[in-house]
C-alpha cells in the first residue's frame, strides 16, 4: 500500500510539472502575440541551469518568492542536456559524471546529495578499466598512462609550491617541462591527454599550472570518485527534480532568449528577442562564460572596462561526445578505450555503453574531443565526421568486420548561441583579481543591480557541476544581504588588474 501510494504521488507530482511546464509555453505563445508587453519581477534570474535554479531555491528559503527564471530553451537544466538516441535510449550531451562524492565523514558533493535524494542512477566510472590502441591496432602503454598520471600529480605539488611562494604563473606545459615530462610519440602524447585535456578540456599550453593544481586539491576536498550518470530520465533530472519542490508556474518563462539587459541606478529592464520587455530591481546572470564573451547578450550601458576584461581573459572550452549506435558490440570488453594518433587529440578517448555496468546491449560507443578540435569538426557536416571516426575504428580493430553505425550524433557547442561551448578554464595570464572580477556585480553609481554566477564564477570548482551549485547558493546569499541593508554600496572589485 505505502509503496502504491507512493507511486501515484510521484504521477500526480509529474502530471502537475508537465501541466506546469505546457502552461509557460503557452505563456510564452501569449507574450510573442503581444510584443513589448512589460511585467515586473523584483529579481530576474537569467538561465534556468543548475545556477540559476539553485539560486532561486536560495530566494524562495528565505522568503523571496518574487522572482522570475527567464530560460531560452524548452527546459530547465542548461548544459545538463540528453539526448534520445536510437529509438529509446537516452545519452547525456553535455555534464555526465558526479565529481567526487563523499570521504568519511567528510563534505560531500552536493551534486552526489542531490543524486541520491532524486535517485538519480549513476554508476561508478573506473578509468583504469582501460585498453589502449594506436593506428596499427591494440597496443599496451598502460605503463605510459601511469607514468603521465603521475606526472600530472608532480605538476599539481609543483603548482603549490610556487602558489606558497607567490611566484607568476606558468602554463601547465611549462610545469610538464620542469618536472622533466615532455611527450615525443603518440603513446606519451595521448597518455598526457588522457590525464590533462579530458580533464580540463584545454592543452597544458593554453591552461594555467596554478589552477591545474588548485583543481587536483579542490577535488580531493570530496573523493576521487567518478560516478557516470545513465539514468534514462536524463542527469537534469537532479534539477527537475529539486525544481518541482518550490518553483511556482509563474515563476519560470521558457522559450525566451534575452538580447539586451539595461540597468540603471534604481533598477533593470530586460527584453527579449520577441520585443517583450520585462522589469526588475536587481538581475542575476548565469549565462555561460562563452556566452559574456561573445556579445550575444547586449549590456546598456556597456559593461564597465574591469568586468570586460575578466570576462575576456578566461577560456570557455569545449567537449564534445560523438556518439554512435551499432547493431552489435565489437569493441573493447573494459570501460574506456584509448587510441593514439599521430595528431595528437584526434578522436583518443572512447567509452563503452554497451556494458554490464552502464546501459548493457545499447550497441553504444562514444568517443571524445575537446578544444579546438572540438571547433574544428563542428564546421565539418556529420557524415564527414561519421568517416574519420569510422576511419579510426578500422585503425583500432584491423581484423574485425565493423558494420555501419544505425545513428549517429554529436552536439555543437561552441557554435551554440546559448552556450558557446562547454565550460571554463583558466589561462596563465588570468590572476585571482581577474576571477574576483568576473565575480563581483556591476552597478550605476555604486548600487549593484547586476550580478553573476555560474561554474566560472567559482574560484574553487569552475569547469566543475558542482562549482555552478555552490556559485548559484553563495552569490545569491551575498545579493540577499545587498538587499536586506536597502541602501546602495559598492561590493568590491579592482579598477586596473
Amino acid at each position: 500500500m505505502a509503496g502504491s501510494l507512493a507511486m501515484l504521488h510521484g504521477l500526480l507530482v509529474s502530471g502537475f510539472f508537465l501541466l506546469f511546464l505546457n502552461a509557460e509555453v503557452l505563456a510564452v505563445a501569449q507574450a510573442e502575440n503581444h510584443p513589448g508587453t512589460k511585467s515586473h519581477s523584483r529579481i530576474l534570474i537569467l538561465g534556468g541551469g543548475v545556477a540559476g535554479i539553485t539560486a532561486a531555491r536560495t530566494l524562495h528559503r528565505n522568503g523571496f518568492h518574487d522572482f522570475l527564471i527567464i530560460e531560452a530553451r524548452d527546459e530547465i537544466g542548461g548544459r545538463l542536456r540528453s539526448h534520445t538516441f536510437g529509438e529509446d535510449t537516452t545519452v547525456e550531451l553535455g555534464a555526465n559524471w558526479v565529481q567526487g562524492t563523499q570521504m568519511g565523514d567528510g563534505p560531500s558533493n552536493p551534486i552526489w546529495d542531490l543524486a541520491r535524494k532524486h535517485n538519480v542512477r549513476t554508476v561508478f566510472n573506473d578509468y583504469s578499466s582501460i585498453t589502449t590502441y594506436d593506428e596499427s591496432g591494440p597496443a599496451n602503454y598502460t605503463s605510459i598512462i601511469n607514468d603521465a598520471i603521475e606526472n600530472t600529480d608532480k605538476i599539481s605539488e609543483l603548482a603549490g609550491k610556487r602558489v606558497a611562494r607567490n611566484l607568476v604563473d606558468l602554463n601547465a606545459r611549462a610545469g610538464y617541462s620542469l618536472v622533466g615530462a615532455k611527450p615525443q610519440s603518440a603513446h606519451d602524447k595521448v597518455a598526457e591527454y588522457f590525464s590533462f585535456d579530458w580533464e580540463y578540456a584545454d592543452t597544458p599550453s593554453a591552461s594555467s599550472l596554478a589552477a591545474a593544481g588548485l583543481v587536483r586539491v579542490s577535488q580531493d576536498a570530496f573523493s576521487d570518485e567518478n560516478r557516470l550518470s545513465i539514468d534514462q530520465r536524463g542527469f537534469k533530472a537532479l534539477i527537475t527534480e529539486e525544481a518541482k519542490e518550490f518553483l511556482r508556474p509563474s515563476q519560470l518563462l521558457l522559450d525566451s532568449t534575452v538580447r539586451t539587459i539595461r540597468y540603471t541606478r534604481s533598477g533593470v529592464q530586460v527584453t527579449l528577442s520577441n520585443g517583450t520587455s520585462i522589469s526588475g530591481d536587481y538581475v542575476l546572470c548565469t549565462f555561460s562564460l562563452g556566452v559574456l564573451q561573445n556579445d550575444d547578450v547586449t549590456f546598456k550601458p556597456r559593461l564597465p572596462d574591469w568586468k570586460m576584461e575578466a570576462i575576456q581573459s578566461m577560456t570557455m572550452t569545449t567537449y564534445t561526445k560523438i556518439f554512435l549506435k551499432f547493431p552489435h558490440k565489437f569493441w573493447f570488453n573494459t570501460e574506456m578505450g584509448l587510441f593514439a594518433d599521430k595528431e595528437r587529440g584526434r578522436y583518443p578517448v572512447w567509452q563503452s555503453l554497451d556494458h554490464p555496468k552502464f546501459l548493457n546491449n545499447s550497441g553504444i560507443l562514444f568517443v571524445t574531443v575537446t578544444g579546438q578540435y572540438s571547433e574544428r569538426i563542428e564546421a565539418l557536416p556529420d557524415q564527414q565526421v561519421q568517416s574519420e571516426v569510422m576511419e579510426v575504428l578500422h585503425s583500432m580493430f584491423p581484423k574485425t568486420n565493423i558494420p555501419s553505425p544505425s545513428d549517429f550524433f554529436f552536439p555543437r557547442w561552441h557554435s551554440d548561441p546559448l552556450y558557446r561551448g562547454s565550460y571554463s578554464n583558466w589561462p596563465a595570464s588570468f590572476t585571482r583579481d581577474h576571477h574576483d572580477n568576473l565575480r563581483a556585480s556591476v552597478g550605476v553609481r555604486e548600487c549593484e543591480r547586476l550580478w553573476f554566477a555560474g561554474e566560472a564564477t567559482s574560484f574553487k570548482y569552475f569547469g566543475f557541476l558542482h562549482g555552478a551549485y555552490m556559485e548559484g547558493l553563495s552569490v545569491t546569499q551575498e545579493m540577499i544581504t545587498h538587499i536586506h541593508q536597502s541602501q546602495c554600496g559598492d561590493e568590491g572589485h579592482f579598477d586596473e588588474v
